[in-house]
């Protein structure tokens, strides 16, 4: 058998065993203009991300051996 800590306040020893009959009021079904504005958000983000992606994805890769510019000084000519 457990043993509980005495707690100086009654409601606070009690709170854990107390249940309440009162049901929460059922939630609120979204509008249709509040489903377009989630979908428009979630589009907008999407893409954004991959816009970012597109524009940056060539400035990380690395240029070929053959593209490179080199001058005729680091020839040693």
């Amino acid at each position: 058998m457990s043993r509980r800590e005495s707690v100086p306040f009654a409601f606070l020893s009690e709170a854990d065993s107390f249940r309440s009959n009162v049901t929460p009021p059922p939630r609120r079904r979204a509008t249709p203009g509040q489903l377009a504005g989630r979908w428009l958000l979630g589009l907008t983000i999407v893409a954004g991300l991959v816009g970012a992606l597109v524009i940056g994805t060539p400035a990380m890769q690395h240029p070929s051996p053959a593209a490179t510019q080199h001058s005729e000084a680091s020839d040693g000519r």
